[in-house]
């Protein structure tokens, strides 16, 4: 659990407006700093499986979250990433590149087709 201090900070350095606490780069960034103290803990306490659980499930959420950003706020997405040095962003923004990549070639597929369609109906006219 993070200290209220540690937690105030994070807040004041990723909210959104004044009276922000719970906005989602908030939530991500706190979650962040939770991960990385349970890695530590773990690093100790190898056997400790319940921490073990609370950690795969706070990297669940951090995980829902950004993908939740990434799709409401694309800018946003990036600058928490950036901020907070996340790995798991880059990959998620390549997985976003590579998805909308084979969308363009799947409707250039079907443009093709529907050309193709056209032209065997006009000449059979």
């Amino acid at each position: 659990m993070l200290d209220k201090k540690v937690k105030q900070r994070i807040i004041n350095k990723f909210k959104t407006h004044d009276t922000d606490t719970g906005s989602t780069p908030v939530q991500i960034a706190i979650l962040t700093e939770e991960i990385k103290q349970l890695t530590e803990h773990l690093k100790n306490h190898k056997h400790d499986h319940s921490s073990r659980r609370g950690l795969l499930k706070k990297v669940g959420e951090r995980r829902r979250l950004l993908k939740y950003l990434q799709k409401e706020d694309e800018k946003q997405f990036e600058d928490v990433a950036k901020k907070l040095k996340l790995k798991i962003a880059k990959k998620m923004i390549e997985e976003e590149q590579e998805k909308l990549k084979l969308e363009q070639e799947l409707l250039a597929k079907q443009e093709l087709k529907v050309e193709e369609e056209e032209v065997t109906v006009d000449d059979n006219k």
